[in-house]
């Protein structure tokens, strides 16, 4: 039957075995608003520079700008990516260490917010918010 996952050399994945006309007959989730898009984005690049080291070395440093450089190129909102690549212009990314890392991506994440009407965030806890989780354990397993 035509449409099985893997009969065309591509394969696996969460439909493995099943036909395309089942697939299509399923309700799949709607694609992230832009809000929903905008929240993980924001959580996946704050947690990533909670967890860069912090004495990188010369290629963690080119891997981690290429990074930045490349969601700001490849971003799915137009208007959110060039807005970045102007930020980036004035404020290009700090990839010396985790604790320039996370406070140049906190800046940026502020400018954001003032634009949208956001509050903004104290960028003096920024570990406490994506790594280290509050003093009294609430976080904790």
């Amino acid at each position: 039957v035509h449409g099985h996952a893997g009969e065309d050399g591509v394969g696996g994945g969460a439909h493995a075995g099943v036909s395309s006309a089942a697939v299509q007959g399923a309700r799949l989730p709607c694609p992230l608003t832009s809000g929903e898009l905008g929240g993980s984005s924001w959580a996946f690049l704050h947690t990533t520079a909670a967890y860069y080291p912090e004495t990188p070395t010369h290629a963690q440093q080119a891997l981690m700008r290429s990074m930045m450089e490349g969601v700001a190129e490849f971003y799915p909102c137009g208007y959110c990516a060039e807005h970045l690549r102007e930020q980036f212009k004035t404020m290009p990314p700090d990839v010396a260490s985790r604790t320039a890392l996370s406070t140049w991506l906190c800046g940026i994440h502020n400018e954001v917010n003032e634009l949208v009407g956001k509050p903004t965030f104290d960028c003096s806890r920024v570990m406490e918010r994506w790594r280290d989780g509050p003093a009294d354990g609430s976080c904790d397993d």
